[in-house]
Parts: structure tokens; sequence; C-alpha cells
């Protein structure tokens, strides 16, 4: 009776046998869905889709991001109408210019020879002789058209601070020149009879020489038609030497020059460069 039943207990059942059948036939689909999921080789389908269907969702996608890069280029055509190629349609730089000063950056001592200013270098009577002789106290106006002419700024209009009879630019003798310009503005037509005065913020008056005479900035390199219009365009210089004596050695001079006798605003307290420039300049004995 044992005996028999321990055979029995051996032997698979219906049931199990069912269970393994069904088992075989889950992984066998299992496996089957995957490799039909890539490709189907009774329907035709791959990735779940059919050659006509791959077709049409191409074609829509091609249709669709065709039209967004006809709208782009169309809208970046559109704003490229309505901008001048040769002036920037917002400037960043006011309509009142700010001025600039090229002073050597370090400090020389009595009897020493400064280097000469290379940035002075394209006002050279030979490089200026090219460009045209233009009407004093009156506005370089141009007509419509490919390159404008340059007015002529020479060099030896600086006389003593242009760096020729003296190329320590006064340094060496302890009464230094600041050569000072204006920023380039495109447009700009200074009205009246522009010219820079400096002034040394201390209790006593320091005595200046200017070059040109009075520091005056002609009209006729106004108005500025940009770069790509007067590619070989210098704007106007003014130097000034300040005629220091031995009492003001050893001492920082504050000196503060601005554009006068113009429209062109050198008093606004919220910009300090608007029309105007500070520096300090020291002769050590």
């Amino acid at each position: 009776m044992s005996t028999s039943s321990a055979v029995q207990n051996h032997e698979p059942t219906e049931e199990t046998k069912r269970e393994e059948v069904m088992k075989e036939e889950k992984e066998d689909m299992k496996e089957g869905s995957w490799k039909d999921f890539f490709y189907n080789s009774r329907t035709g389908e791959l990735l779940g889709r059919t050659a006509s269907s791959w077709g049409l969702i191409l074609l829509f996608y091609l249709i669709f991001y065709g039209f967004l890069a006809g709208m782009f280029c169309l809208t970046i055509w559109v704003m490229l109408q309505t901008l001048d190629e040769n002036v920037p349609r917002h400037q960043d730089r006011v309509a009142d210019p700010g001025n600039h000063p090229i002073i050597h950056k370090k400090m020389f001592k009595w009897g020493q020879e400064a280097n000469s200013l290379k940035c002075v270098s394209e006002y050279n009577d030979s490089m200026q002789e090219r460009n045209d002789l233009c009407l004093v106290g009156e506005y370089t106006d141009q007509d419509q058209g490919s390159i404008k002419k340059v007015c002529q700024f020479k060099r030896s209009i600086l006389r003593q601070c242009s760096g020729l009879p003296d190329t320590s630019f006064g340094y060496a003798e302890g009464k230094p020149c600041i050569i000072v310009k204006m920023n380039r503005v495109i447009g700009l037509k200074p009205e009246g009879d522009p010219y820079i005065n400096c002034t040394a913020k201390r209790d006593s008056p320091l005595q200046m020489q200017y070059f040109p005479p009075e520091g005056r900035l002609d009209k006729m390199f106004f108005p500025y038609y940009g770069k790509k219009l007067q590619p070989d365009y210098v704007q106007p210089l003014v130097a000034v030497k300040l005629l220091l004596t031995k009492d003001d050695y050893n001492i920082e001079q504050t000196v503060e020059c601005k554009v006068e006798g113009s429209h062109l605003r050198n008093n606004d307290e919220r910009d300090k460069y608007m029309g105007r420039v500070t520096f300090r300049v020291k002769v050590l004995q």
C-alpha cells in the first residue's frame, strides 16, 4: 500500500502537465511578440507600422517642420528689411558723447623720455594727405553713396603736442601733453562751435595751452557715417599741454575736460562721462 502510494506521488498529474504546456506556450508567444514588434513577416510591419503608415507620418513631419522653417526664414527676412546695414537700429551710445583721454599709462621722472604715442600714428601727415580737404567751420554732409569722403586732420596741427618736435610729448620737461578726443557717434552734428575746455580741481588755476588753438573741434569732421562708409575716418583731436611749475611737482593733479560751446550735455550727475572726462597726472621730480 505504501509502495504504490510512493510511485503515484512521483508521476506528474494531468494538471501539472497542462501548466507546463501553458508556460511553454507563453514563453514562445513572448519571444515571438518581441520579434514581431521589430519586424512582422506576416503583416510586413516594422516597429509596429506598415510601410504606408511610416510614409504618411514622415510626410506629415516633413511638411510640419518645413512650415516652421519657412515661417522662421520669413520673420528673419522681414526684420532685415527694417535694418540699415550702415547705421545700427539701436545704439548703446547716447546722443551726447563722452570724451576719451589719450595719455601715457606710466609716470615718468624728470628728464626721462617717454615713448611716442602709437595711437596718433594714423594722424601722420603722409597718411592724412590721402584724405580730402574740407571747408572749415561747415558740416561735411554727404549724399547717399558707397564710401564717404574723410576730412584731413594732420598730426602736425597739434604742434608741440604732436610728438614730432618732442617725442616725449612734454613729459621730459615736466609739462605733459594730454590728447583728448570725443567718442564717435553716428550722425552727430554738434551745434554752435564746440571746443574742449579743461580745468584743474584745485584752489589756484593751472595754466594750459591748447592745440588746435582754443581747443576747437571743427564742424567739418561731423557727421560721422559709420565704420563701413568711412573706414579711414579719424575724429578730431585736442591736445592740452599742462604748464606745470616746479611747485606742482610730486603732487597729483586732477584735471577735468568738458565739451563746451555746444548743445552737448556735460553736467549730468548720473553719467560723469557724458561730455566730459576726468584724469590725474603726477610729475615726479
